[in-house]
């Protein structure tokens, strides 16, 4: 018989009640909203914004007497979390935490669960201890450290051996509606996107190499390799692909786009394709668009206060062109649609012209853009003037055309949001004039211009402190000055809540130009030289690169990627 560190069953109300956390009112009433509703009662408190998960946890530890782990900064370890199955560990909302030598701290979300604390001592066979921990992080935990590389592995080569070395058996590659979900080349694509949504990644590469095939996770802007498998499945997983996106499978000598949809998990993910043949055979690139994703405020998003004060002020505008800028991957969609849901209400109507549709989002008329049928930036644009917008999202300038009708549209009374691709705020306005934009135009329709990159943020769990380089330290000096505040010098040291890579997350960081009257004359001249040495005057120490050097000031980035983003300005990379 194993002994155990069990617990007496309480109420939870009672408990929180007899803590003075909630009266016997709000006890009352949220009793009634959980009859009517059937959620547990801890979820309606929180819902109701009475307690919050946190509160709730620390009040069950102290009456319990047993203590509670904050998940978000306990280094989780990946070989003790398997000792229990992640369809248990989900089922009782319970996580193997440490190895305690014949004992096991197991963190529960409900520790009073008096059959599942049976269950999971039955499971394990060993005396356990208890903690308590909150049930959000803990679902999210779960999400992070139960990954699936070894069952790709596995998929992987029981597909390698149904490939023979000459020919696919269109069989294995064959469509859902013919039970088609069975098959491994099925079962593994569902591992691969389950595992990629899991962690977050926001590209899958597969790519074949001479000897192998290499399968790669894009995470906060930088890829990682999730796993490497026979070369042989390399075709067989393109006609799959090709398959369900609605891709010619006989075309191998042409790079083609397509997308498709796919659940994983309970989440619905928009898969936009991208396939391009290569020396040893076709690479796949999909970027997962996640459907439900929730929209960042503006003041989540990472601009500095003052900056996120005059870009309001930009946005109340009734006519006129806010353009962000970057490269690609940069946030610039995240930033105007951050923007678009702040001034789109009942009273206006909104527009957007975009390829793809990365965010839906309710009230507002979306167009996707589609070139195979000449359905161009430019014939929507026009389109869209005739519908009475009030504001007009345009996903991308991409050319001449494009450009003009959207600065007309700024012209003749409608606020007009964009992206253009440059480096820097400053070059924005010379980059309309090189694409053939009148400066007249370019200096009656511009009003702001917003230049963003995306820093990866140091994973709170794992950061330590470490000795900056002599070069690094230079570059701080240089970007902020003598006499700058004495920097907080942290890295990641990798631990399972980032995924062994130090870094958890992204943050923008900004530089924003108005056109001012000043400005608005300089460019009417086109005058290059003396508008860029003019807005460079305006942006002051505001800039890209001392925004970047803050964070790192902060002990939010590191050196290194600070510098990286400096340097991607400095070098011109779009």
């Amino acid at each position: 018989m194993f002994l155990k560190t069990k617990v007496e069953k309480f109420r939870l109300g009672d408990i929180l009640v007899q803590q003075k956390l909630i009266t016997p009112d709000e006890l009352r009433t949220s009793l009634e909203e959980q009859q009517r509703s059937g959620r547990r009662l801890g979820r309606v408190l929180v819902e109701r914004g009475l307690l919050t998960e946190e509160q709730i946890a620390q009040a069950l530890a102290g009456q319990l007497k047993i203590p509670y782990v904050n998940l978000k900064y306990h280094q989780i370890n990946a070989q003790v979390v398997q000792r229990l199955p992640e369809t248990q560990a989900r089922r009782w909302r319970a996580l193997a935490l440490e190895d305690r030598g014949n004992r096991t701290l197991i963190g529960m979300a409900d520790p009073t669960d008096l059959f599942a604390f049976d269950e999971i001592t039955r499971l394990l066979r060993r005396d356990i201890d208890l903690a308590v921990v909150c049930e959000g992080v803990l679902l999210q935990a779960i999400d992070r450290v139960y990954r699936r590389t070894d069952e790709i592995k596995g998929l992987a080569q029981e597909l390698t051996a149904e490939v023979s070395d000459n020919a696919v058996d269109f069989g294995i590659v064959a469509g859902a509606q013919q039970g088609g979900e069975e098959a491994p080349v099925a079962r593994l694509l569902q591992s691969i996107f389950e595992d990629a949504l899991k962690i977050l990644a926001s590209d899958i590469h597969i790519e074949p190499q001479e000897s192998k095939l290499q399968i790669r996770f894009r995470i906060d802007g930088v890829l990682h390799l999730q796993t490497e498998a026979d070369v042989r499945i390399a075709q067989t997983l393109v006609l799959r692909l090709k398959l369900v996106s609605g891709l010619d499978i006989s075309e191998k000598r042409l790079p083609q786009d397509g997308r498709f949809n796919v659940r994983a998990g309970n989440q619905a993910i928009d898969v936009r394709i991208s396939t391009m043949p290569t020396q040893y055979g076709e690479s796949v690139v999909m970027r997962l668009l996640n459907q439900k994703t929730e929209l960042l405020r503006l003041e989540r998003i990472g601009m500095p206060p003052q900056m996120l004060q005059r870009f309001r002020r930009a946005l109340q505008q009734a006519s006129g062109m806010v353009l962000v800028t970057g490269p690609t991957g940069s946030g610039k969609t995240t930033t105007l649609y951050a923007a678009l849901s702040e001034v789109s209400t009942i009273g206006n109507k909104v527009i957007t012209v975009e390829d793809p549709v990365e965010y839906r989002l309710p009230g507002i008329n979306q167009v996707q853009v589609n070139e195979k049928i000449d359905l161009t930036f430019s014939r929507v644009l026009r389109a869209a003037l005739r519908q009475d917008p009030d504001i007009i999202l345009v996903g991308e300038i991409r050319d001449q055309d494009t450009a003009e009708i959207a600065l007309r549209a700024a012209v003749t009374g409608h606020l007009v949001l964009s992206t253009l691709h440059t480096n820097d705020a400053a070059s924005t306005p010379v980059r309309l004039l090189d694409m053939g934009i009148p400066a007249f135009m370019i200096a009656s329709s511009l009003r702001v211009v917003m230049a963003q990159r995306l820093v990866r943020l140091v994973c709170e769990t794992c950061a330590v402190p470490y000795t900056p380089k002599p070069h690094e330290e230079d570059w701080m000096r240089q970007s902020l000055g003598e006499g700058m505040e004495a920097p907080r010098y942290v890295h990641g040291q990798g631990c399972s809540h980032c995924n062994g890579t130090g870094h958890q997350g992204r943050i923008g960081v900004y530089e924003m130009l108005e056109m001012t009257p000043i400005l608005v004359e300089s460019a009417t001249r086109k005058d290059v030289h003396q508008f860029v040495q003019l807005a460079n005057q305006q942006l002051g120490s505001h800039t890209l690169r001392h925004h970047a050097a803050e964070l790192v000031v902060r002990g939010r980035a590191t050196v290194t990627d600070a510098m990286r983003v400096s340097d991607e300005m400095d070098l011109g990379i779009a």
